[in-house]
């Protein structure tokens, strides 16, 4: 698939199917995570990945929007890794993160697959039910699967601002 096919092709997905995601897309998922760049090179995401019913019910705890999948990805920080900006104080977790999560997302619609990014989640429930350490800050998780009943892109999903709406 050419790229800019993967890119426009891509949209968040509320219905997926109860079929299993196979081990070596899993795989191809998170080499894409390993390699993504990020902030001074700190390489400070950790990823969780909930791929049995014991764990997706503990994400079910903390979030609605399992829609049915088989597969999610709590994407974490640790912030004894990531880079702080030395003027601002502003730090690179959850922006280190988003790349990440967005180099995850379009390697799973090359392959077919479907995902949905969910920041609606009680992050606080979330270290709890997966006994995630001090430095570990969960920033959202990745819903992936294969596209379930009714699965359709959201009726916004093709509205774009304008090339002049974009550039200031």
């Amino acid at each position: 698939m050419e790229f800019f096919d993967v890119l426009n092709k891509r949209y968040s997905c509320r219905s997926f199917s109860p079929d299993q995601v196979e081990k070596i897309k899993l795989e191809a998922i998170l080499e894409s995570a390993r390699i993504a760049p990020t902030a001074g090179n700190r390489q400070p995401v950790r990823i969780k990945v909930l791929d049995n019913e014991q764990l997706l019910s503990k994400a079910e705890e903390t979030t609605r929007c399992r829609y049915g999948s088989q597969l999610m990805l709590l994407v974490c920080y640790d912030t004894s890794l990531h880079w702080v900006h030395p003027a601002s104080g502003q730090d690179s977790g959850f922006t280190d993160s988003s790349i990440i999560g967005s180099y995850m997302m379009l390697t799973a619609e090359s392959l077919g697959l479907n995902t949905l990014w969910v920041l609606a989640f009680d992050a606080a429930k979330a270290k709890e039910a997966f006994e995630l350490g001090d430095n570990i800050v969960p920033a959202f998780y990745i819903v992936v699967g294969y596209p379930g009943p009714g699965a359709a892109p959201n009726q916004r999903h093709s509205e774009r601002i304008s090339m002049e709406q974009l550039l200031i």
